[in-house]
Formats: structure tokens, C-alpha cells, sequence
């Protein structure tokens, strides 16, 4: 295609449009077409970088059918290639830019004649590849069970030998705790999983509960340190598979347990509950019973660490699941997912009877975590493209070079909440958090 009248016809407009975008943002990068034509973005652009647009056809999909999701799919394709650095590195760049605003001093005339070169000519097939095929939107009061297990399974069940191209040595799959922001990955995994014990302060013979136990390394943990009895569900066949291998590897059949079962069928009851990256599957019209559920589940006095990602309040109120990011994260990723902000889970919980003991902010260390995330994937590509493929590879680039940039502007947020059930009386907790630190 690229090679016709058609696309020559297409340069020129394409090139005085690219000349106003440089204009508005003096970006240090550059675009590079179809044809081989190298456009800087800025008057300092990095010597290597650039985005470089394959085919002149993906603009006229995308002009004809514009959506976020949409402009993901040419990189997921590898229409699109980022040369000279990664898509992290592009993100970078426009992270904290005030482009928008510029951009619309762009003349309408250079707008309209780049529009009408591309929007009725040919374009290229942006919709096949892996998605969720069900209602990834979905995560109302009358969400069927079997849609959970659905969601959930489409995440995880993508292979273990996939995630531990990744992940730290122990597997785990949320924000690490950097006390130190030079620690290892597995250093500041397993001071994550010793801190919510320690803010738990779990003691030996308690009956210990992880929603969402992932791959068991927080309820090895606790029951190989602190001495309970810890039991985590799950609803991933891979990772139930692998945590049963573990527990009886470990020996720790009198100590440790799993299940296949969704929260709410649970029986308590348990001194201690941990829920570390799950609520995010929970959504607002289910938080209350996601909040009374663990209620029940506790015995009185009982403490219970929600760990979540958590959005930004909104002045007036508006479903994040509304926005076009989130959609394209449902769709490829998390189907089901959606994020509440923190002023919501609190009140929440305290509608349920628990008081709030300590809330912290960790938005930081989930930023470093994911970028950690990123780099170990980006080394480990030939590998997990023979495992998963180039386009499921090119969507978890996308995917976790998004949120480390989320979290870097802030537009994501990571807090772990510590309450007790039923605020009467002393919380049976130290005066202070010295007591975390030692």
C-alpha cells in the first residue's frame, strides 16, 4: 500500500499536519511514515526515537472509527513500532505535557484537508485479536458468579510460565513495598507481604484468611513466620493448581489450605483477613457486599487489610468504568475491573461496622513496581512471545507501561486501608506503628 498514488497523494497533508502538531508540542521524538519520511516533533528530538506508522491505512481506520481502544490496537498489531526506546519512554514524554490545550490551536483548514486525504481510503483491519468476547463492562449487583470465575480466568489462567517472566521469585502479582526505593524486586516483594502481617499482627494458632490468594506467597508466608492458619481463595484453576503443588512441597498441610470459591460462599469465622489487589474486581455497585461479607467472615475485634488501586474522587459522581482508558483495560486485560476511590471504600466499611485504624498511601511503590514489571517483560520478549504470542506480549508492553504512567501522574492511586470490626471498647492494637518498623 504503501508504495501507491494514494499514499503519496496522503504525505503532503499528512506532513503539514505533523508541522502544527511540532508546533504545539516541541516533543522530543519523532514520526516516522510509511514511506520512510522522518517528522521531528519539537526542535530537540532524541537522536533514535520515534513512533513509526506502517501503513497509511491505520489512519484511516482510525479516522473513521476514533477510540482509545482503537488507537491501541495498530501497536498490538505491530502496525505501529516504537524505535529507539520503549513505549514507556514515549509516555514519558507526553506524562505531563499540557498538549491538549495547544493542540486545538491546530488551524481547521490543516485539520480538514489531512481528513479528507485518508477518511475514504482504504484502511486495515484493527478488530481481530485476543479480547474478552463476553460483557467485559459488567460488574453490577447482578453479576452471575460464573462471570467472576469468567473474569477471572481470562487475567490469570494466560500461564504461570508467562507471569514468571515477570514477577518476583515468589510470584506475587501486586504493588511491592520499597523500603528502600534501590531494593531488589524480590526484596521489596517480600518486605510487602512481612508488612501486612505485621499491620494484620497476626499471632501463632490464628485462623488467617487471603482473598484472592494468587499464587499462596502471602499465606505461606504467614503460616511459616507467624505460626497461623492460613486458608486463601482463588479463582483461577492455574493458580489453585500451583498452590496445592506448594502447600504439599512445603509440607504445610496441617497449616496452609486453598480453594476454588468465591468470597461471598465463604464460612467464617477468621481472626484476620487480607484482601491484596481483589477489590478492583469487586465493583462500586457490589462494595457494600463485598464489605459486609468480610463482616461476616471476621470474628469481633478481628482485623482486615484491604489493599486496592484506587482512582481519584470526581466532583460530581462519575463511574470510572465510563472513561475510555478503563474500557480498553476491561477489554484486554481486567474484564469486570473497576477502580473506587478511597473516600468510598472507608465509608463503605464504616457503614459495616469496622473502624479504620490506619490508613497508607503507596501510589509510588506501585509505579516502581510496574515499571520493574515492564523491564523484566521487555528483556524477557522472545520468550513470552513463544509462550503467549506477539500480540498478547505487545498488550501486557501496553498495558503495564500504562500504569506505571498512571501511577506516575497519578491518576492511579495504591492504599492500603487497616480496620476492626465492631469500634467498641480498646482495638487491641500497640499506641503506635512503632511496632511495623522495628
Amino acid at each position: 500500500m504503501t508504495g501507491k498514488p494514494e499514499a503519496q497523494k496522503q504525505l503532503k497533508p499528512t506532513l503539514a499536519l505533523l508541522d502544527e502538531v511540532a508546533k504545539a508540542l516541541d516533543a522530543d521524538i519523532a514520526i516516522e511514515l510509511w514511506d520512510g519520511t522522518r517528522v521531528p516533533l519539537g526542535s530537540n528530538p532524541a537522536p533514535d526515537l520515534a513512533i513509526h506508522i506502517k501503513d497509511p491505512g491505520i489512519i484511516a481506520s482510525l479516522l473513521r472509527r476514533p477510540s482509545l481502544d482503537r488507537i491501541i490496537r495498530p501497536y498490538i498489531k505491530g502496525l505501529i513500532e516504537i524505535k529507539g526506546g520503549t513505549l514507556y519512554d514515549v509516555g514519558l514524554l507526553f506524562a505531563f505535557s499540557p498538549s491538549r490545550k495547544r493542540l486545538k490551536r491546530i488551524p481547521k483548514r490543516t485539520i480538514l484537508s489531512f481528513v479528507t486525504a485518508f477518511l475514504f481510503s482504504p484502511g486495515v483491519n484493527l478488530d481481530e485479536g485476543r479480547a474478552f468476547e463476553g460483557d467485559e463492562n459488567n460488574h453490577g449487583k447482578n453479576l452471575p458468579k460464573s462471570n467472576e470465575t469468567e473474569f477471572i480466568q481470562f487475567h490469570y489462567d494466560v500461564g504461570n510460565d508467562f507471569y514468571e517472566l515477570f514477577l518476583d521469585e515468589r510470584r506475587l502479582y501486586s504493588c511491592a513495598y520499597f523500603t528502600d526505593w534501590n531494593n531488589s524486586l524480590d526484596q521489596a516483594q517480600h518486605d510487602k507481604i512481612d508488612m501486612i502481617c505485621r499491620k494484620l499482627r497476626l499471632k501463632p494458632e490464628e485462623r488467617f484468611l487471603d482473598i484472592g490468594c494468587g499464587w499462596g506467597a502471602l499465606i505461606f508466608h504467614a503460616a511459616e513466620k507467624y505460626g497461623v492458619h492460613a486458608h486463601g481463595v482463588t479463582l483461577s484453576e492455574a493458580q489453585l493448581t500451583h498452590v496445592r503443588e506448594q502447600i504439599k512441597a512445603k509440607g504445610l498441610e496441617d497449616r496452609v489450605s486453598v480453594e476454588l470459591k468465591n468470597y461471598v460462599d465463604l464460612e467464617g469465622p477468621f481472626d484476620k483477613i487480607a484482601s491484596v489487589g481483589m477489590m478492583e474486581h469487586v465493583g462500586e455497585d457490589n462494595l457494600n457486599e463485598y464489605c459486609a461479607t468480610i463482616n461476616r467472615l471476621l470474628v469481633d475485634k478481628g482485623l482486615f487489610l484491604n489493599h486496592a488501586i484506587s482512582r481519584k474522587a470526581k466532583k460530581k459522581k462519575n463511574r470510572f468504568s465510563s472513561r475510555p482508558e478503563q474500557r480498553a483495560l476491561q477489554k484486554y486485560i481486567f474484564p469486570g475491573g473497576e477502580l473506587i476511590d478511597l473516600g468510598q471504600t472507608i465509608s463503605s466499611l464504616e457503614q459495616n461496622k469496622f473502624e479504620v485504624m490506619d490508613v497508607e498511601g503507596w501510589r509510588e511503590h506501585y509505579q516502581l513496581t510496574t515499571k520493574l514489571w515492564l523491564d523484566r517483560l521487555e528483556t524477557n520478549r522472545d520468550k513470552a512471545v513463544e509462550l503467549v504470542g506477539e500480540e498478547v506480549y505487545r498488550i501486557w508492553i501496553a498495558y503495564l507501561a500504562g500504569s506505571s504512567l498512571a501511577f506516575l501522574r497519578g491518576t492511579a492511586r495504591l492504599y492500603q486501608v487497616l480496620v476492626s470490626k465492631n469500634p467498641k471498647g480498646p482495638a487491641n492494637l500497640p499506641p503506635s506503628r512503632a511496632d511495623l518498623y522495628r
